[in-house]
Protein backbone atom coordinates (compact mmCIF):
# COMPACT_ATOMS: atom_id res chain seq x y z
CA UNK A 1 0.00 0.00 0.00
CA UNK A 2 1.35 3.52 -1.14
CA UNK A 3 1.28 6.04 1.88
CA UNK A 4 -1.64 8.48 1.51
CA UNK A 5 -0.52 11.71 -0.50
CA UNK A 6 2.43 9.96 -2.22
CA UNK A 7 2.94 9.05 -5.74
CA UNK A 8 4.81 5.65 -5.73
CA UNK A 9 6.98 4.50 -8.90
CA UNK A 10 5.54 5.81 -12.41
CA UNK A 11 6.62 5.67 -16.07
CA UNK A 12 6.39 8.39 -18.97
CA UNK A 13 2.88 7.95 -20.50
CA UNK A 14 3.80 8.02 -24.59
CA UNK A 15 1.37 7.08 -27.53
CA UNK A 16 3.72 4.79 -28.32
CA UNK A 17 4.35 2.44 -25.18
CA UNK A 18 0.28 3.39 -24.29
CA UNK A 19 -0.77 -0.30 -24.48
CA UNK A 20 2.57 -1.34 -22.52
CA UNK A 21 1.91 1.03 -19.84
CA UNK A 22 -1.60 -0.17 -18.91
CA UNK A 23 -0.23 -3.97 -18.64
CA UNK A 24 2.89 -3.04 -16.68
CA UNK A 25 2.47 -4.36 -12.52
CA UNK A 26 3.05 -1.94 -9.98
CA UNK A 27 2.75 1.49 -11.89
CA UNK A 28 1.35 4.19 -8.96
CA UNK A 29 1.05 6.61 -11.93
CA UNK A 30 1.72 8.17 -15.55
CA UNK A 31 2.93 11.71 -16.67
CA UNK A 32 1.98 12.95 -19.60
CA UNK A 33 3.16 15.90 -21.93
CA UNK A 34 0.48 18.44 -21.48
CA UNK A 35 0.70 19.81 -24.90
CA UNK A 36 -0.07 16.53 -26.55
CA UNK A 37 -3.33 16.03 -24.77
CA UNK A 38 -6.37 17.52 -25.57
CA UNK A 39 -8.61 18.25 -22.35
CA UNK A 40 -11.97 17.53 -24.89
CA UNK A 41 -10.33 14.51 -26.27
CA UNK A 42 -8.14 12.58 -24.11
CA UNK A 43 -6.54 9.17 -25.13
CA UNK A 44 -9.12 5.94 -24.35
CA UNK A 45 -5.58 4.64 -22.57
CA UNK A 46 -5.09 7.36 -20.35
CA UNK A 47 -9.20 7.37 -19.62
CA UNK A 48 -8.84 3.64 -18.58
CA UNK A 49 -5.81 4.64 -16.07
CA UNK A 50 -7.51 7.31 -14.95
CA UNK A 51 -10.59 4.52 -13.79
CA UNK A 52 -8.42 2.34 -12.08
CA UNK A 53 -7.17 5.69 -9.60
CA UNK A 54 -3.73 5.88 -11.73
CA UNK A 55 -2.89 9.08 -11.13
CA UNK A 56 -2.19 11.52 -14.10
CA UNK A 57 -0.07 14.05 -13.93
CA UNK A 58 0.79 16.67 -16.97
CA UNK A 59 4.11 17.98 -17.66
CA UNK A 60 3.91 21.26 -19.91
CA UNK A 61 7.08 21.71 -22.12
CA UNK A 62 6.13 25.44 -23.61
CA UNK A 63 5.35 27.55 -21.08
CA UNK A 64 8.88 28.91 -20.72
CA UNK A 65 9.06 29.98 -17.31
CA UNK A 66 12.54 31.17 -16.94
CA UNK A 67 12.09 33.16 -19.93
CA UNK A 68 11.90 36.98 -19.79
CA UNK A 69 8.76 37.47 -20.92
CA UNK A 70 5.37 37.01 -18.57
CA UNK A 71 3.67 33.61 -18.66
CA UNK A 72 1.61 33.75 -21.60
CA UNK A 73 -2.17 33.38 -20.08
CA UNK A 74 -3.51 31.15 -22.94
CA UNK A 75 -0.84 28.21 -22.04
CA UNK A 76 -1.64 28.84 -18.47
CA UNK A 77 -5.00 28.62 -19.11
CA UNK A 78 -4.07 25.24 -21.21
CA UNK A 79 -2.31 23.69 -18.69
CA UNK A 80 -4.60 24.16 -15.88
CA UNK A 81 -7.39 22.67 -17.90
CA UNK A 82 -5.20 19.58 -18.68
CA UNK A 83 -4.88 19.37 -14.69
CA UNK A 84 -8.88 19.86 -13.86
CA UNK A 85 -9.77 16.92 -17.22
CA UNK A 86 -7.29 14.60 -15.79
CA UNK A 87 -8.03 15.44 -11.96
CA UNK A 88 -4.35 15.86 -10.98
CA UNK A 89 -3.23 16.73 -7.89
CA UNK A 90 0.00 19.02 -9.34
CA UNK A 91 1.21 19.78 -12.30
CA UNK A 92 5.27 20.64 -13.46
CA UNK A 93 7.27 22.76 -16.29
CA UNK A 94 10.78 23.31 -16.17
CA UNK A 95 13.70 26.17 -15.10
CA UNK A 96 13.88 27.08 -18.44
CA UNK A 97 13.42 29.51 -21.04
CA UNK A 98 11.74 28.30 -24.59
CA UNK A 99 11.85 31.76 -26.35
CA UNK A 100 13.33 34.68 -26.94
CA UNK A 101 12.79 38.42 -28.79
CA UNK A 102 10.22 40.28 -29.58
CA UNK A 103 9.06 43.37 -27.73
CA UNK A 104 11.39 43.28 -24.66
CA UNK A 105 14.59 43.04 -27.33
CA UNK A 106 12.51 44.90 -30.54
CA UNK A 107 13.82 42.19 -32.21
CA UNK A 108 12.10 38.66 -34.12
CA UNK A 109 10.47 36.05 -31.86
CA UNK A 110 12.68 33.19 -31.92
CA UNK A 111 11.47 29.24 -30.61
CA UNK A 112 14.10 27.51 -29.60
CA UNK A 113 12.38 24.25 -29.53
CA UNK A 114 14.53 22.70 -26.58
CA UNK A 115 14.45 23.77 -22.93
CA UNK A 116 17.40 26.49 -22.46
CA UNK A 117 19.26 27.13 -19.01
CA UNK A 118 18.40 30.09 -17.66
CA UNK A 119 21.34 32.17 -16.16
CA UNK A 120 22.21 31.72 -12.71
CA UNK A 121 22.26 35.42 -11.62
CA UNK A 122 19.71 37.85 -9.40
CA UNK A 123 18.27 39.46 -12.50
CA UNK A 124 17.08 35.88 -13.59
CA UNK A 125 16.15 34.65 -10.42
CA UNK A 126 13.89 37.71 -9.91
CA UNK A 127 12.32 36.88 -13.65
CA UNK A 128 11.53 33.34 -12.65
CA UNK A 129 10.14 34.43 -9.48
CA UNK A 130 7.75 36.63 -10.57
CA UNK A 131 7.03 34.27 -13.18
CA UNK A 132 6.08 31.33 -10.57
CA UNK A 133 4.44 33.43 -8.66
CA UNK A 134 2.13 34.61 -12.40
CA UNK A 135 1.82 30.52 -12.60
CA UNK A 136 0.73 29.28 -9.16
CA UNK A 137 -1.83 31.82 -9.10
CA UNK A 138 -3.24 30.45 -12.57
CA UNK A 139 -3.40 27.05 -11.77
CA UNK A 140 -5.82 25.31 -9.63
CA UNK A 141 -3.23 22.80 -8.35
CA UNK A 142 0.10 23.53 -7.08
CA UNK A 143 3.27 23.69 -9.56
CA UNK A 144 6.39 21.75 -9.64
CA UNK A 145 8.70 23.09 -11.45
CA UNK A 146 12.04 20.93 -12.80
CA UNK A 147 15.99 21.19 -13.37
CA UNK A 148 16.89 20.92 -16.82
CA UNK A 149 20.26 19.38 -18.17
CA UNK A 150 22.37 21.83 -20.57
CA UNK A 151 25.26 21.55 -22.72
CA UNK A 152 26.19 24.72 -22.41
CA UNK A 153 27.08 27.52 -18.88
CA UNK A 154 26.37 31.30 -18.77
CA UNK A 155 29.38 33.01 -18.20
CA UNK A 156 29.27 35.54 -14.61
CA UNK A 157 26.71 33.17 -12.88
CA UNK A 158 26.09 34.35 -9.26
CA UNK A 159 24.96 30.96 -8.26
CA UNK A 160 25.29 27.49 -7.95
CA UNK A 161 22.10 25.45 -8.81
CA UNK A 162 21.19 23.95 -5.43
CA UNK A 163 21.82 28.11 -4.69
CA UNK A 164 19.99 29.20 -7.24
CA UNK A 165 17.06 26.10 -6.37
CA UNK A 166 16.97 26.91 -2.50
CA UNK A 167 16.35 30.46 -3.35
CA UNK A 168 13.67 29.84 -6.02
CA UNK A 169 11.76 27.59 -3.41
CA UNK A 170 12.22 30.13 -0.70
CA UNK A 171 10.77 33.22 -2.19
CA UNK A 172 8.02 31.61 -3.78
CA UNK A 173 7.16 28.44 -1.98
CA UNK A 174 6.71 26.07 -5.09
CA UNK A 175 7.88 22.37 -5.43
CA UNK A 176 10.44 20.84 -7.11
CA UNK A 177 10.82 18.35 -10.00
CA UNK A 178 14.32 16.94 -9.64
CA UNK A 179 15.73 15.30 -12.65
CA UNK A 180 19.05 13.30 -11.63
CA UNK A 181 19.51 12.49 -15.02
CA UNK A 182 20.04 16.28 -15.25
CA UNK A 183 22.34 16.62 -12.22
CA UNK A 184 24.17 13.74 -14.17
CA UNK A 185 24.78 15.82 -17.58
CA UNK A 186 25.49 18.72 -15.92
CA UNK A 187 28.35 16.93 -13.98
CA UNK A 188 29.66 15.62 -17.41
CA UNK A 189 29.24 18.88 -19.38
CA UNK A 190 29.29 21.69 -17.01
CA UNK A 191 31.71 20.16 -14.24
CA UNK A 192 28.91 20.51 -11.51
CA UNK A 193 28.74 18.06 -8.59
CA UNK A 194 25.76 16.67 -7.93
CA UNK A 195 26.17 15.74 -4.18
CA UNK A 196 26.85 19.40 -3.84
CA UNK A 197 23.73 20.61 -5.89
CA UNK A 198 21.71 17.82 -3.47
CA UNK A 199 23.80 19.21 0.04
CA UNK A 200 22.39 22.66 -1.40
CA UNK A 201 18.90 22.23 -2.12
CA UNK A 202 15.92 22.16 -0.24
CA UNK A 203 15.09 18.27 -0.40
CA UNK A 204 12.22 18.83 2.09
CA UNK A 205 10.33 20.78 -1.35
CA UNK A 206 10.85 17.91 -3.68
CA UNK A 207 7.38 16.70 -5.30
CA UNK A 208 9.05 13.97 -7.62
CA UNK A 209 12.06 12.67 -9.33
CA UNK A 210 12.81 11.96 -12.66
CA UNK A 211 15.40 8.91 -13.80
CA UNK A 212 16.12 9.07 -17.57
CA UNK A 213 18.87 7.94 -19.74
CA UNK A 214 21.04 9.38 -22.27
CA UNK A 215 24.75 9.13 -23.75
CA UNK A 216 28.01 10.33 -23.75
CA UNK A 217 30.23 11.08 -27.80
CA UNK A 218 33.37 12.83 -27.27
CA UNK A 219 32.88 14.48 -23.46
CA UNK A 220 29.45 15.44 -24.13
CA UNK A 221 26.25 13.91 -22.59
CA UNK A 222 23.31 14.00 -24.66
CA UNK A 223 20.17 13.89 -22.44
CA UNK A 224 18.40 11.94 -25.36
CA UNK A 225 15.57 9.82 -23.03
CA UNK A 226 16.41 7.52 -25.78
CA UNK A 227 18.46 4.96 -23.82
CA UNK A 228 18.97 2.93 -20.81
CA UNK A 229 19.37 4.45 -17.54
CA UNK A 230 23.29 4.51 -16.25
CA UNK A 231 24.50 3.38 -13.02
CA UNK A 232 25.93 7.02 -12.29
CA UNK A 233 22.00 8.06 -12.67
CA UNK A 234 20.96 5.76 -10.46
CA UNK A 235 23.93 6.20 -7.63
CA UNK A 236 22.50 10.41 -8.18
CA UNK A 237 19.00 8.27 -7.27
CA UNK A 238 20.56 6.33 -4.27
CA UNK A 239 22.40 10.03 -2.59
CA UNK A 240 19.02 11.72 -3.14
CA UNK A 241 16.99 8.93 -1.34
CA UNK A 242 19.23 8.36 1.67
CA UNK A 243 18.21 12.20 2.49
CA UNK A 244 14.78 12.43 2.19
CA UNK A 245 12.52 9.74 0.67
CA UNK A 246 10.83 11.29 -2.44
CA UNK A 247 6.92 11.26 -2.76
CA UNK A 248 7.23 9.64 -6.16
CA UNK A 249 10.31 8.66 -8.63
CA UNK A 250 9.20 8.43 -12.88
CA UNK A 251 11.17 6.82 -15.89
CA UNK A 252 11.09 8.70 -18.39
CA UNK A 253 11.52 7.23 -21.93
CA UNK A 254 10.68 9.64 -25.27
CA UNK A 255 12.57 7.76 -27.98
CA UNK A 256 13.68 4.43 -29.20
CA UNK A 257 11.10 2.49 -27.26
CA UNK A 258 11.97 -0.98 -25.89
CA UNK A 259 9.97 -3.82 -25.45
CA UNK A 260 7.85 -3.58 -22.05
CA UNK A 261 10.16 -6.05 -20.38
CA UNK A 262 13.00 -3.70 -20.64
CA UNK A 263 10.92 -0.76 -19.45
CA UNK A 264 9.97 -3.04 -16.73
CA UNK A 265 13.77 -3.92 -15.87
CA UNK A 266 13.95 -0.15 -15.88
CA UNK A 267 11.42 0.20 -13.37
CA UNK A 268 12.54 -2.80 -10.99
CA UNK A 269 16.19 -1.34 -10.72
CA UNK A 270 14.95 2.10 -9.94
CA UNK A 271 12.93 0.58 -6.81
CA UNK A 272 15.67 -1.50 -5.97
CA UNK A 273 18.04 1.64 -5.70
CA UNK A 274 15.30 3.37 -3.54
CA UNK A 275 15.07 0.35 -1.37
CA UNK A 276 18.74 -0.39 -0.89
CA UNK A 277 18.56 3.70 -0.07
CA UNK A 278 16.17 3.45 2.34
CA UNK A 279 17.60 0.36 3.96
CA UNK A 280 21.04 2.22 4.53
CA UNK A 281 19.48 4.90 5.65
CA UNK A 282 17.51 2.78 8.69
CA UNK A 283 21.41 1.13 9.50
CA UNK A 284 22.61 4.44 10.10
CA UNK A 285 20.05 5.74 12.03
CA UNK A 286 20.11 2.53 14.37
CA UNK A 287 24.24 3.76 14.41
CA UNK A 288 23.21 6.93 15.53
CA UNK A 289 20.90 5.72 18.28
CA UNK A 290 23.24 3.33 19.35
CA UNK A 291 25.48 5.87 19.80
CA UNK A 292 23.89 8.39 21.37
CA UNK A 293 22.91 5.40 23.74
CA UNK A 294 26.33 4.53 25.04
CA UNK A 295 26.46 8.12 25.28
CA UNK A 296 28.95 9.80 22.46
CA UNK A 297 27.88 12.54 20.88
CA UNK A 298 26.21 12.35 17.47
CA UNK A 299 27.27 14.22 14.57
CA UNK A 300 23.82 14.30 12.00
CA UNK A 301 25.25 15.73 8.58
CA UNK A 302 22.93 19.04 7.37
CA UNK A 303 19.85 17.60 5.37
CA UNK A 304 20.43 13.89 6.57
CA UNK A 305 16.95 12.01 6.41
CA UNK A 306 15.85 11.64 9.81
CA UNK A 307 17.56 14.98 11.33
CA UNK A 308 15.18 16.81 13.22
CA UNK A 309 18.46 19.35 14.59
CA UNK A 310 17.37 23.36 14.34
CA UNK A 311 19.43 24.86 11.48
CA UNK A 312 22.20 27.44 12.50
CA UNK A 313 20.81 30.88 11.32
CA UNK A 314 22.55 34.06 10.23
CA UNK A 315 21.00 37.47 12.01
CA UNK A 316 19.35 38.06 8.48
CA UNK A 317 17.33 34.83 7.86
CA UNK A 318 13.70 34.71 8.51
CA UNK A 319 12.77 32.48 11.29
CA UNK A 320 10.48 30.51 8.92
CA UNK A 321 13.00 28.85 6.75
CA UNK A 322 16.74 26.82 7.32
CA UNK A 323 19.17 28.77 6.79
CA UNK A 324 22.52 28.25 4.33
CA UNK A 325 25.46 30.63 3.40
CA UNK A 326 24.87 31.14 -0.13
CA UNK A 327 25.84 34.29 -2.46
CA UNK A 328 22.69 34.34 -4.04
CA UNK A 329 21.32 35.75 -0.69
CA UNK A 330 20.50 39.63 -1.69
CA UNK A 331 22.91 42.50 0.00
CA UNK A 332 20.93 45.17 0.68
CA UNK A 333 21.71 47.44 -1.85
CA UNK A 334 20.68 45.15 -4.22
CA UNK A 335 17.56 44.18 -2.13
CA UNK A 336 13.87 43.57 -3.76
CA UNK A 337 11.31 46.01 -3.83
CA UNK A 338 8.71 45.56 -1.02
CA UNK A 339 5.28 44.08 -1.92
CA UNK A 340 3.92 47.39 -1.94
CA UNK A 341 6.83 49.04 -3.87
CA UNK A 342 7.77 50.80 -1.44
CA UNK A 343 11.72 50.47 -1.55
CA UNK A 344 13.44 49.11 -4.80
CA UNK A 345 17.44 48.56 -5.18
CA UNK A 346 19.59 50.71 -2.89
CA UNK A 347 16.80 51.46 -0.94
CA UNK A 348 15.03 53.97 -3.54
CA UNK A 349 11.73 54.65 -2.40
CA UNK A 350 9.03 55.42 -4.50
CA UNK A 351 5.71 53.61 -5.77
CA UNK A 352 6.84 52.97 -9.36
CA UNK A 353 10.54 52.10 -8.22
CA UNK A 354 9.17 48.34 -8.15
CA UNK A 355 7.33 48.11 -11.06
CA UNK A 356 10.34 49.94 -13.09
CA UNK A 357 13.03 47.70 -11.56
CA UNK A 358 11.59 44.66 -12.88
CA UNK A 359 11.03 46.18 -16.19
CA UNK A 360 14.61 47.01 -16.30
CA UNK A 361 15.39 43.06 -15.25
CA UNK A 362 13.28 41.69 -17.68
CA UNK A 363 14.91 43.56 -20.33
CA UNK A 364 18.61 42.67 -19.43
CA UNK A 365 17.29 39.18 -18.98
CA UNK A 366 15.78 39.40 -22.60
CA UNK A 367 18.43 41.02 -24.46
CA UNK A 368 20.91 37.95 -23.27
CA UNK A 369 18.47 35.55 -24.17
CA UNK A 370 18.05 36.74 -27.40
CA UNK A 371 21.25 36.89 -28.54
CA UNK A 372 22.20 33.99 -26.89
CA UNK A 373 19.31 32.13 -29.03
CA UNK A 374 19.90 33.69 -32.34
CA UNK A 375 23.54 32.48 -32.28
CA UNK A 376 21.76 29.08 -31.71
CA UNK A 377 19.85 29.12 -34.42
CA UNK A 378 19.88 32.04 -36.26
CA UNK A 379 23.55 31.84 -37.02
CA UNK A 380 24.30 35.79 -35.50
CA UNK A 381 27.93 36.10 -33.75
CA UNK A 382 28.07 34.12 -30.17
CA UNK A 383 27.95 36.09 -27.36
CA UNK A 384 30.90 36.87 -25.19
CA UNK A 385 31.77 34.54 -22.60
CA UNK A 386 30.13 31.89 -24.27
CA UNK A 387 32.03 28.51 -25.23
CA UNK A 388 31.98 28.78 -29.09
CA UNK A 389 32.63 25.13 -29.31
CA UNK A 390 30.09 24.21 -26.97
CA UNK A 391 27.79 26.61 -28.65
CA UNK A 392 28.50 24.64 -32.18
CA UNK A 393 27.18 21.29 -30.37
CA UNK A 394 24.21 22.86 -28.96
CA UNK A 395 23.37 24.21 -32.54
CA UNK A 396 23.49 21.34 -34.26
CA UNK A 397 21.66 19.52 -31.81
CA UNK A 398 18.72 21.89 -31.74
CA UNK A 399 18.61 21.69 -35.65
CA UNK A 400 19.18 17.83 -35.30
CA UNK A 401 15.90 17.84 -32.92
CA UNK A 402 14.13 20.24 -35.24
CA UNK A 403 14.11 18.05 -38.15
CA UNK A 404 13.49 14.99 -36.10
CA UNK A 405 10.24 16.70 -34.67
CA UNK A 406 9.12 17.92 -37.85
CA UNK A 407 9.50 14.34 -39.36
CA UNK A 408 7.17 13.17 -36.29
CA UNK A 409 4.43 15.92 -36.95
CA UNK A 410 4.54 15.80 -40.18
CA UNK A 411 5.84 12.21 -41.85
CA UNK A 412 4.61 12.80 -45.42
CA UNK A 413 7.73 15.24 -45.71
CA UNK A 414 10.25 12.19 -45.30
CA UNK A 415 8.21 10.14 -47.31
CA UNK A 416 8.14 12.91 -50.43
CA UNK A 417 11.92 13.60 -49.80
CA UNK A 418 13.01 9.99 -49.03
CA UNK A 419 17.01 10.18 -48.18
CA UNK A 420 16.67 13.70 -48.95
CA UNK A 421 14.82 14.88 -46.26
CA UNK A 422 17.15 15.15 -43.29
CA UNK A 423 19.80 17.41 -45.52
CA UNK A 424 17.49 20.00 -46.81
CA UNK A 425 16.02 20.48 -43.58
CA UNK A 426 19.33 20.71 -41.72
CA UNK A 427 20.31 22.79 -44.52
CA UNK A 428 17.35 25.37 -44.01
CA UNK A 429 17.78 25.36 -40.55
CA UNK A 430 21.20 26.83 -40.70
CA UNK A 431 19.33 30.01 -41.26
CA UNK A 432 15.84 29.90 -40.96
CA UNK A 433 14.83 29.91 -37.68
CA UNK A 434 11.57 28.28 -36.19
CA UNK A 435 9.44 31.33 -35.42
CA UNK A 436 6.19 28.93 -34.38
CA UNK A 437 5.34 25.48 -33.45
CA UNK A 438 6.70 22.57 -34.86
CA UNK A 439 4.18 22.00 -37.45
CA UNK A 440 4.13 26.07 -38.35
CA UNK A 441 8.20 24.90 -39.22
CA UNK A 442 6.94 21.72 -41.27
CA UNK A 443 5.25 24.25 -43.56
CA UNK A 444 7.63 26.72 -43.93
CA UNK A 445 9.99 24.16 -44.79
CA UNK A 446 8.09 22.83 -47.27
CA UNK A 447 7.10 26.19 -48.30
CA UNK A 448 11.32 27.07 -48.96
CA UNK A 449 11.47 23.76 -50.37
CA UNK A 450 8.53 24.77 -53.06
CA UNK A 451 10.33 28.70 -53.69
CA UNK A 452 13.89 28.00 -53.67
CA UNK A 453 13.81 24.12 -55.22
CA UNK A 454 13.33 20.31 -54.25
CA UNK A 455 16.24 17.94 -54.04
CA UNK A 456 16.91 15.82 -56.91
CA UNK A 457 14.29 13.06 -57.45
CA UNK A 458 11.48 14.79 -55.20
CA UNK A 459 7.87 14.94 -56.03
CA UNK A 460 6.91 18.71 -56.65
CA UNK A 461 3.93 18.14 -57.13
CA UNK A 462 2.79 15.48 -54.48
CA UNK A 463 4.98 18.27 -51.59
CA UNK A 464 3.00 21.17 -53.52
CA UNK A 465 -0.69 19.18 -52.65
CA UNK A 466 0.98 19.06 -49.39
CA UNK A 467 1.52 22.48 -48.33
CA UNK A 468 -2.04 23.45 -50.39
CA UNK A 469 -4.03 21.29 -48.00
CA UNK A 470 -2.80 22.63 -44.71
CA UNK A 471 -2.14 25.83 -45.22
CA UNK A 472 -5.30 27.01 -45.33
CA UNK A 473 -6.98 29.64 -47.32
CA UNK A 474 -5.16 32.69 -48.81
CA UNK A 475 -6.18 35.64 -46.16
CA UNK A 476 -8.45 38.69 -47.15
CA UNK A 477 -6.61 41.07 -45.05
CA UNK A 478 -4.32 43.57 -47.32
CA UNK A 479 -1.84 43.64 -44.98
CA UNK A 480 1.81 43.41 -46.78
CA UNK A 481 2.09 39.43 -44.77
CA UNK A 482 -1.56 38.73 -46.21
CA UNK A 483 -0.01 39.80 -49.81
CA UNK A 484 2.58 37.91 -49.43
CA UNK A 485 0.88 35.03 -48.50
CA UNK A 486 -1.50 35.09 -51.93
CA UNK A 487 1.01 36.09 -53.87
CA UNK A 488 3.42 32.47 -52.67
CA UNK A 489 0.37 30.77 -53.31
CA UNK A 490 -0.49 31.78 -57.09
CA UNK A 491 3.08 30.93 -57.94
CA UNK A 492 2.69 27.44 -56.12
CA UNK A 493 -0.37 26.96 -57.60
CA UNK A 494 0.79 27.42 -60.90
CA UNK A 495 4.07 24.62 -60.56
Amino acid sequence: MREPGRLGTGIGWRPEIAEAVENMAGVDWVEAVAENVCPGHLPESLLRLRERGITVVPHGVSLGLGGADRPDEARLTALAERAEALGSPLVTEHIAFVRAGGPLTASPLLEAGHLLPVPRTRDALHVLCENVRAAQAALPVPLAVENIAALISWPGEEMTEGQFLYDLVDRTGVRLLIDVANLHTNHVNRGEDPAKALDELPVEAIAYVHVAGGFERDGVWHDSHAHPVTRPVLDILADLASRVTPPGVLLERDENFPDPAELERELTAIRGTLETAKAGTRAAERGTAALVGCGAAAPVAAGEAGAETEPTRSPDTSPTAPAIATPASLTPGDAEAAPDGSAGPGGQAGPGSRAGTDDARRQRVALAQAALLSALVAGTPAPEGFDRVRLGVQARALAAKRADVVAKVAPELPEILADAYRPAFLAYAQRRPMTGGYRRDALDFAEHLLLTGLPEGADTRRLRDWWLERSGPAPLSGRPAARLARATRRVLLRR
